[in-house]
């Protein structure tokens, strides 16, 4: 399986996970196992808003690009990312920029107001 990245501004997550010839995407299974070899599932036929462009199987090789999101000002290894080639079973690990922290109020020193 060759899956390509299309890197996206957004700010929902995004959360794959591969069995075989299956993906699941944000917890909506798909199945490409019956694919036969040279076939191409049009773009925009599978119904799944992540998946861009068409899905193919070429030389036995399953081939789909799938969007990846990102905030802003994405780190050089998000915004161009290498595809994923063969990625084992499991959930795969998309490239991703650390959060940014949030400071917790409850941590944060008053200000002196009194000058």
């Amino acid at each position: 399986m060759i899956i390509d990245l299309s890197p996206q501004r957004r700010d929902d997550l995004l959360e794959v996970t591969k069995a075989g010839d299956a993906l699941t995407i944000n917890g909506m299974a798909f199945d490409f196992s019956a694919l036969p070899d040279g076939a191409t599932i049009p773009a925009g036929e599978v119904p799944c808003e992540w998946l861009v462009g068409p899905v193919e199987r070429t030389a036995g090789e399953l081939h789909l690009t799938l969007i990846l999101p990102h905030g802003p000002g994405p780190s050089q290894a998000v915004a161009f990312p290498p595809p994923l080639i063969d990625p084992p079973d499991g959930v795969i690990a998309l490239p991703a920029d650390p959060q940014p922290s949030i400071p917790d109020p409850a941590e944060e020193e008053p200000a002196d107001v009194d000058g």
